[in-house]
């Protein structure tokens, strides 16, 4: 399936979750927000949530400072 994601147009296999997808990118579901069509989806929801092709993903890192 054709995605874009943060601005990227990449293919991935079909059939992924969000957390499944995060996680094949190396990113740790627990320190993300992720945009699924310009709507945010819950933590909660990551491994419930299937990808479609065409989607639009936004991936949101927390940075802490001090």
């Amino acid at each position: 399936m054709k995605l874009t994601i943060n601005g990227e147009a990449l293919s991935l296999d079909d059939g992924l979750t969000i957390e499944a997808m995060l996680r094949a990118r190396g990113n740790d579901p627990a320190v993300v927000v992720v945009e699924r069509n310009g709507d945010i989806v819950p933590a909660a929801a990551f491994a419930d949530t299937p990808l479609a092709d065409g989607d639009s993903i936004e991936i949101v890192h927390f940075v802490g400072g001090g």
